[in-house]
């Protein structure tokens, strides 16, 4: 198997803040997950205009994380991610950058949410296969910070392949799927972490 390309680090206070921005955050996690769209496309998926999508797309490609694709019908030229992938680090000790870095967290859970809720709207109206295949699962587990770091990773490195936008070949039946996975200490109501 080929090696996948890294995830982008991102540590830039200002390309923190830009990503901070829900259509924005939006926008490059539709383009990572369906492929190439064009600012019409992205629009209808995220529910905005497709001049505002246009432009929030450019302030991305300042950044160097959307660029534009060749177009297939020489019109409207779509724009694709440019990276599969991004991490925010640990959590920087400078306030303004922790705040950036939460900023973007705040929206990667937001769209989670929306994505979450607009599936459970969606039921009635799914193929029952899919129904089927879907799942939610959360577990409590009791381990150490180098146990949670492998398991994390192991499932990363299960994951990936399937990663919409570096998968070569997939079936002709493969469909866009949301995977989202949350690992952290569990804070009780105290404030202290459960040991």
């Amino acid at each position: 198997m080929a090696e996948l390309p890294p995830r982008k680090r991102i540590e830039d206070v200002e390309l923190l803040r830009a990503l901070a921005h829900p259509l924005r955050s939006a926008l490059l996690n539709h383009l990572t997950a369906v492929g190439p769209r064009t600012a019409s496309e992205c629009a209808e998926a995220v529910g905005s205009t497709a001049s505002n999508c246009s432009w929030h797309l450019r302030q991305l490609a300042q950044y160097g994380l959307v660029e534009r694709a060749d177009a297939e019908d020489g019109r409207e030229r779509p724009w694709r991610a440019r990276q599969v992938g991004l991490e925010v680090g640990e959590l920087a000790d400078d306030p303004a950058h922790r705040a950036a870095q939460l900023g973007v967290v705040g929206a990667t859970l937001s769209h989670e949410q929306e994505l979450t809720q607009r599936y459970l709207d969606s039921l009635d109206d799914l193929d029952p296969a899919w129904r089927a295949a879907a799942g939610m699962s959360t577990y409590a587990l009791r381990v150490t910070p180098a146990e949670l770091t492998r398991l994390t990773e192991a499932i990363d490195a299960l994951v990936r392949p399937y990663v919409g936008a570096i998968r070569a070949h997939a079936p002709a039946d493969a469909a866009s799927v949301h995977v989202g996975l949350r690992a952290f200490p569990r804070i009780e109501h105290s404030g202290k972490a459960e040991a």
